[in-house]
């Protein structure tokens, strides 16, 4: 074999090793494309507009009845924000932060006589009520299952409401004859509530276009009340790092019992509605 033929083979050999070393590295790296997580993040914060209707009643620690918030002090729909900032700072670790805001004022001419905190307010009356009840929730979450198409994980969180309520009244007749002095009542509640629960999203497809997510968190608490929120939505990826959310929120359903021996207001508070808003990744 001459020279010429020995190294017309072996680069001829090199080719084809450097053909396969290309092939294989190609294969390897389309198949690590193909297991990558549709949900891969290391920061997300969403926002969200929420339409809610309130329902439920407050009741001063030592009065006897509740007010209802629709039928006694005309509470109706309102439109607010919420938001969730998470910071997945390993694969299945998050760290994050939930807040949303519940604050409505109504002027109202009193059908029946309420007491509230003591104090009575006659049927005629007109009265300014106004609750606010914004609420703070740190949390952590664990995602016992984390795939191409989805997770599930597990959370749990400290809600912490801060809610005060008043009604007042200025001094006139009403229309029943009945002198209305001026009064008004105020109360506030402060209520540190951990809660627990379950998180998801799944893609529907081979690709991240298109998925469904919810949430739901709540606890029991004997003798006190109880809190349980939910939330259930579908997503549109717009690109990599945006995606539109819509769907349908039970805000929260929070449920503290009055209570004269320790001057604690009680209150039922549900808010549930649409929701729609956007996320952002990172």
């Amino acid at each position: 074999m001459t020279r010429a033929s020995r190294e017309g083979r072996v680069k001829s050999g090199l080719r084809v090793l450097t053909l396969l070393l290309l092939v294989t590295t190609g294969s390897a790296f389309l198949h690590a494309q193909s297991d990558e997580e549709f949900d891969s993040y290391k920061a997300r914060i969403s926002a969200f507009l929420f339409y809610s209707n309130p329902s439920g009643n407050i009741q001063g620690s030592s009065d006897a009845n509740a007010v209802d918030l629709n039928k006694d002090l005309g509470f109706n729909s309102y439109s607010t924000f919420s938001g969730k900032v998470d910071w997945k700072f390993t694969h299945k670790n998050h760290f994050y932060l939930v807040g949303a805001n519940y604050n409505h004022s109504k002027e109202k001419v009193l059908a029946r006589t309420i007491e509230f905190q003591g104090q009575t307010f006659n049927a005629g009356a007109t009265v300014d009520a106004e609750l606010n009840a914004p609420e703070i929730a740190p949390g952590y979450q664990y995602d016992i299952i984390r795939r191409k198409r989805g997770h599930l994980g597990i959370g749990v969180q400290i809600d912490l409401f801060n809610v005060s309520s008043s009604i007042s009244a200025a001094a006139h007749v009403t229309g029943e004859g009945v002198q209305q002095a001026a009064v008004t009542a105020k109360a506030s509640l402060l209520a540190p509530i951990p809660v627990a629960g379950p998180d998801f999203r799944f893609y529907l497809t081979d690709s991240p276009r298109l998925f469904v997510e919810g949430q739901v968190n709540g606890m029991y608490f004997f003798g006190y009340g109880n809190f349980v929120s939910t939330a259930d939505g579908i997503g549109f990826t717009i690109s990599k790092h945006l995606s539109l959310d819509a769907g349908y929120q039970l805000g929260s359903r929070l449920v503290v019992k009055n209570s004269p021996s320790s001057n604690r207001v009680g209150l039922r508070l549900t808010q549930s509605g649409a929701i729609v808003g956007i996320e952002a990744s990172f």
